[in-house]
């Protein structure tokens, strides 16, 4: 069942932007660019979805459907985190490409390196959280949940970025190989809140989207 509601979450309900925002994970080759733009990408994505999903009424079109309200909010969730994690892969290979090509560092931030990757799973974190409990809570107030969760996003971006500026954190920044087995604790973490955190969104969305009246 959760299967046939993900395929039409990709056949129905994503809009076209959250596959072009997904593939703009490439962004990481882009010299002298604040790479931190690609997890605020990864984030607007889903709510330009979600924001099709109501003009469309995709929800109250799903509860039409012989599924519980659960498995909706378990599709949704699962709809997002494949984009994350899509936008993340897609990424990789041009990171690589990127250090390999142009060794001289990013001045306009942080490297797409082990910690980037680590601090991005905790910013989608963050947001999926946010916005997920706080769209489901009433099933139609798109604007507000994205607000609120953009905001915190937004700050978690901008401190990744500044942070690798400071002196005592320059290891935060490095492509080496040393530099990067230092970052693995950041990436661990950063794996670890975002899987509690989308477990925790699914629940809390799940319990308040149970009392929403559609």
């Amino acid at each position: 069942m959760i299967s046939n509601l993900l395929y039409k979450e990709l056949r129905l309900a994503a809009h076209p932007n959250l596959f072009v925002f997904t593939l703009l994970g490439a962004l990481v080759i882009v010299p002298a660019y604040p790479y931190g733009m690609v997890f605020l990408f990864g984030c607007l994505a889903p709510y330009i979805t979600f924001m099709y999903g109501r003009e469309t009424n995709d929800i109250y079109y799903t509860a039409l459907l012989p599924v519980k309200k659960r498995d909706t909010v378990k599709a949704k969730c699962l709809l997002m985190v494949l984009a994350q994690l899509a936008q993340l892969a897609i990424s990789l290979p041009f990171a690589i490409l990127r250090v390999s090509v142009l060794p001289n560092g990013n001045p306009a931030g942080i490297e797409a390196n082990v910690a980037y990757y680590g601090f991005g799973l905790m910013i989608y974190a963050v947001f999926n959280v946010i916005f997920l409990t706080q769209f489901f809570g009433t099933a139609h107030k798109v604007g507000k949940a994205f607000l609120l969760a953009v905001i915190p996003a937004t700050l978690g971006v901008v401190a990744m970025e500044v942070l690798v500026h400071f002196p005592v954190f320059y290891w935060l920044d490095g492509v080496s190989a040393e530099e990067m087995v230092r970052q693995l604790p950041i990436l661990i973490i950063g794996i670890a809140i975002y899987v509690i955190g989308i477990l925790l969104a699914y629940r809390v969305s799940a319990k308040r989207f149970e009392q929403v009246d559609l």
